[in-house]
């Protein structure tokens, strides 16, 4: 366990995390030169195409480091996007530590602080690294000072590196290995498992992605949900190398797959512990915290038949989508369907695409819109997100809409025009900070629905 290292990659969107992820893979080894291709752990064709990370991807590489010992370094690529921060959240709880990724040429900037928050709030080792110095627009003394000045790191420890051209690669992977503590736990003590994803394969059943904690796990035992108290019996575990690579045992730190023949997609659960039946572990593990949607669209299928297809296909779809939720709608013109909840646009329309994608369903997605709260005349509060139940106008005391505080981070040169455009969306201006030279800290009150819209 001593040579075990757990850690992820974060950062602002397109500051370079799937290119690092490539390059740590290639160095290590794990992929030859004829097999490898860009955005080798974006498995999934949309990501491919639009050149975004959706879901967090595991790889376990191994590495002799310049002590001459052996390392497992478990490595979590993980996205970018705010629609998908709940992935980076659950895939900050399976690490010890984080490589924190900042564009030489652009700075600090929003989703690298709220990530770097992520990770302050599960106490992991934070090395940060400045990317992208081979660029001719890479400032690194500016980028240094917004490390020491934005984000409250010491900039002493910083690594400069290049993913795309490969500098700097093996600097990092000594820093994992002596700057990232390795995991606790003991293979001793009764089995412990934080399940952080899950997919469905038509063969083999569900897939759980899993980090062990304490105790271990192996083909033939029989395990426990804490959730819902099921139990199954282990047909293969193993770890993720660029195939799912089948191993005797799962041990405490380690980050793996288990196939038990789970054919009930309902019983498995993002955030759920695992345990063995004979021998509980006394309590769960902390799970992850419950993601609120702001973002509701129904969902109906074209041909009205198709509605079982669409829910059985939803089931399997929330599986390896855990901040998608939906309940039952249905509407006078198109039927049955779905109301669902996004965390985003950005969100929706990857759902929308990978249901049409991987389920082959040909399907009907209405406007979206926000939640809103409703105090009535008789004092009864009512949550309202479809415009088909919008309460009679004569019983209404109040309504209130959903705002949000938007922090935006921008040159100064287009302040003017920022200010102008949010004051058009209703925004109420709030705070505005210099957090350095040319450099502008806006904070902005404003009605979701304005920005969704």
């Amino acid at each position: 366990m001593e040579n075990i290292r757990n850690f992820s990659i974060i950062a602002h969107i397109d500051h370079g995390k799937s290119t690092l992820a490539d390059r740590l893979i290639q160095f290590t080894g794990v992929c030859n030169e004829r097999n490898f291709q860009d955005q080798i752990l974006d498995n999934m064709d949309i990501e491919r195409e639009r050149g975004i990370t959706i879901k967090s991807n595991a790889i376990s590489l191994p590495y002799r480091a310049k002590d001459g010992k052996e390392y497992i370094l478990n490595l979590i690529d993980t996205p970018g996007h705010v629609d998908f921060s709940y992935e980076v959240s659950r895939s900050l709880a399976s690490c010890e530590g984080v490589l924190l990724l900042i564009d030489a040429a652009q700075g600090v900037q929003a989703q690298t602080l709220a990530n770097l928050y992520l990770a302050m709030e599960h106490n992991l080792e934070i090395i940060p690294i400045i990317n992208k110095i081979d660029l001719p627009s890479a400032d690194v003394d500016r980028v240094l000072e917004e490390i020491d000045s934005e984000l409250g790191l010491d900039p002493d420890k910083h690594i400069k590196c290049s993913a795309k051209e490969g500098i700097g690669i093996e600097e990092i992977l000594e820093a994992i290995v002596e700057r990232i503590p390795p995991p606790k736990g003991d293979t001793s003590n009764p089995l412990a498992a934080l399940i952080f994803d899950a997919k469905y394969d038509s063969f083999r059943g569900t897939i759980i992605h899993c980090r062990v904690f304490e105790g271990s796990v192996k083909a033939g035992d029989i395990i426990k949900f804490m959730y819902n108290g099921t139990t199954y019996k282990v047909e293969e575990v193993g770890h993720f190398l660029l195939t799912r690579t089948k191993r005797e045992k799962l041990s405490a730190g380690d980050v793996g797959y288990i196939i038990a023949g789970v054919k009930t997609v309902a019983d498995v659960r993002t955030g759920d512990t695992i345990t063995l039946q004979d021998k509980p572990c006394s309590q769960p593990l902390p799970g992850f915290k419950e993601v609120k949607p702001v973002v509701f669209a129904s969902i109906y299928p074209i041909a009205s038949d198709d509605y079982q297809d669409l829910a059985d296909s939803l089931e399997k779809y929330k599986l390896n989508d855990a901040s998608f939720i939906y309940e039952k709608d249905s509407s006078a013109a198109l039927g049955q369907g779905f109301r669902c909840g996004f965390l985003g646009l950005l969100h929706l329309d990857i759902v929308q695409e990978r249901l049409e994608r991987e389920f082959d369903l040909s399907i009907i997605l209405s406007v979206p819109s926000v939640r809103y709260r409703f105090t009535l005349k008789d004092g009864k509060v009512i949550y309202v997100d479809n415009p088909a139940h919008y309460p009679d106008p004569a019983e209404i005391a109040k309504g209130e809409e959903p705002y949000i505080r938007a922090a935006m981070m921008l040159p100064e040169r287009y302040l003017g025009t920022v200010m102008k455009l949010c004051m058009e969306k209703r925004g109420v201006s709030s705070n505005m900070t210099y957090t350095g030279p040319g450099r502008v800290e806006l904070s902005y009150e404003m009605p979701l629905a304005e920005v969704i819209f």
